[in-house]
């Protein structure tokens, strides 16, 4: 007998649509800065909807992440970072993702989708760990929790701006790591 594919094989998640849960979720990222530590930083405010279907490949993640809300602990770099040098919040104040496909089965997943920053489009995928399926103690409701890490090249996204330091080194990195906890409450 033959095992059913990952995408034909019943979800752990009920149907439907299940909302982020913002107070246990998070999205940050980190950048290596004068090439001897890395810089980390966080978004604030951002929002998600999981679509769940009957099979893998009916899922659909569907993210925004308010660029204002940018958070690196020191507000004169956050205000550089939301200036038309990085992401021009006047004309692109989102960063948005749209699943494409996920694959993968019990606790490990690759989910690929377009990632849009100052109105540049480029895929992007990123391992995804399922860490399962609980009741809440407090309000009863079903939860679902994942993390997902991922890498982008700013520059891909017009995001250019560096200052040269001599011997061929920069301040700022092109590589982008991406790390992501979210808590998903279902329908």
């Amino acid at each position: 007998m033959t095992a059913p594919s990952s995408e034909l094989a019943p979800l752990p998640l009920v149907p439907g649509t299940w909302t982020l849960d913002t107070a246990h979720s998070a999205i940050s990222f980190q950048i290596r800065h004068l090439g001897v530590t890395n810089v980390r930083g966080r978004f604030d405010t951002f929002s998600a909807t999981l679509a769940v279907g009957e099979t893998l490949q009916s899922v659909a993640v569907e993210a925004s992440i308010d660029l204002a809300s940018i958070n690196t602990n020191q507000a004169d770099r956050d205000a550089h970072l939301r200036s038309t040098d990085f992401f021009d919040l006047a004309a692109h104040p989102a960063m948005t993702f749209v699943s494409s496909s996920i694959s993968g089965s019990g606790e490990e997943y690759e989910l690929t989708g377009d990632l849009s920053i100052n109105g540049v489009t480029k895929p992007v995928t990123f391992a995804v760990e399922f860490y399962g399926v609980d009741t809440h103690p407090a309000d009863g409701r079903v939860r679902s929790g994942f993390s997902a890490t991922g890498e982008i090249k700013r520059s891909d996204y017009g995001i250019n701006f560096n200052m040269p330091l001599g011997a061929g080194k920069l301040a700022l990195a092109d590589k982008v790591k991406i790390e992501l906890d979210l808590q998903f409450i279902a329908p």
